[in-house]
């Protein structure tokens, strides 16, 4: 079946929105993080452990599962949840942001996109038609559109024809879509020019896709310009579809998100920072390399309902890492995906309860310590 979106409440103070969302392999509650699975596997974690940090939806990747193992031998195997022996409702990208990253500008037509593979050199060209036909056989619950992820800054006209290009793209797109069981997102793209992101949500909703979702940040701009670029989208979307901000996951992200009317959200974010030693705290991100966690017998975080919390102590987290044992990085990734999920879960009370705003004040002021972050600059997250 289509996923459906039923909106519950409206936080009375912001745009935030508490909603459920009915898919194949279930009714999940929004807001949500959806972890990354790029190539079919969440990085070193299994399917029951993502079943136990109670993870909804999870996102593979369409470009690298078209390099391998190849879309026709997943169909063969009966699809991506048969294949990775996942029974949650699965999102495939588009490859879009992959294929921008490689390609230059000059190999990008009205037709598609040529590049080379990233793994030998291969010439390659993906059109919109083809991104979908991927999509179509790797039988995921909700495929993506093909769109032109655009560099930050742009000019005005660079954004303003790739705008129509995307548009034209994702109509292609939708024609040829031929899944049953399968739904499909429009992208919202337009940079930072709201009278852009007006224009491309408007005529996305004219094409009635079953969700829309927010393109184009997060590739460099500060967080205070990726804000203004999230509400200049979602403004001009319907409240009956669910809303997907891309690539992000910086709880600080996930939170103004939420506030500007955002329903579900991924990132590689939890995975990398645990390969490199990081965890997420409410008291803002540690790095268990640091030495003062050589004698410190307390959890990551005492609170925390995770694996890692209930059965390990900081200082053997940092002697597993600083051994590069591959479990360290397996426990902070299980407790960076939980703090995620678990965010979720608070904002998903603070709608309920109309605090939103004092939910996030409290979390910035625990977070950041009084520091100003508008100013970051954000970075693609790719995997």
């Amino acid at each position: 079946m289509k996923i459906k979106y039923n909106l519950i409440k409206k936080e009375i103070n912001t745009m935030a929105r508490l909603g459920k969302l009915e898919t194949n392999y279930g009714t999940f509650e929004t807001p949500m993080f959806m972890p990354v699975g790029t190539r079919a596997s969440v990085k070193g974690i299994s399917p029951s452990e993502l079943y136990e940090m109670k993870s909804g939806i999870i996102l593979a990747n369409t470009y690298h599962l078209w390099l391998r193992p190849g879309e026709d031998l997943i169909k063969e195997a009966g699809g991506l949840h048969k294949f990775m022996n996942y029974y949650g409702p699965i999102l495939t990208d588009s490859g879009g942001f992959q294929v921008f990253s490689l390609a230059r500008p000059k190999d990008i037509s009205e037709e598609g996109v040529k590049f080379k593979s990233h793994i030998d050199g291969t010439n390659l060209f993906l059109t919109p038609e083809k991104s979908i036909e991927i999509q179509n056989k790797l039988d995921s619950d909700i495929a993506m559109s093909f769109d032109e992820c655009i560099p930050y800054p742009a000019e005005y006209e660079y954004a303003k024809n790739s705008v129509a290009r995307t548009l034209r793209w994702a109509k292609r797109g939708k024609d040829v879509f031929n899944n049953p069981n399968q739904s499909l997102f429009g992208i919202v793209q337009g940079g930072e020019y709201e009278d852009l992101r007006k224009l491309s949500a408007s005529e996305l909703v004219k094409m009635d896709f079953d969700g829309y979702s927010v393109g184009g940040t997060s590739v460099g701009e500060n967080k205070e310009t990726m804000y203004k670029m999230v509400e200049y989208s979602t403004k001009y979307l319907p409240e009956d579809k669910v809303r997907y901000l891309m690539g992000v996951g910086d709880p600080i992200d996930i939170i103004e998100g939420v506030i500007r009317g955002i329903d579900i959200f991924d990132c590689v974010l939890p995975t990398r920072l645990a390969r490199h030693g990081n965890a997420f705290t409410k008291d803002g991100k540690i790095n268990l390399k640091n030495n003062k966690y050589k004698r410190d017998f307390t959890k990551l975080e005492e609170d925390c309902d995770c694996y890692a919390c209930q059965n390990f102590t900081k200082a053997y987290i940092r002697h597993l890492v600083t051994m590069n044992e591959m479990l360290g990085a397996r426990l902070l990734s299980i407790h960076n995906i939980r703090f995620l999920i678990r965010l979720t879960e608070d904002l998903r009370e603070a709608i309920k309860n109309d605090n939103i705003l004092e939910y996030k004040e409290n979390f910035i002021k625990n977070y950041y310590h009084g520091a100003n972050y508008l100013n970051k600059k954000t970075t693609g997250q790719g995997e």
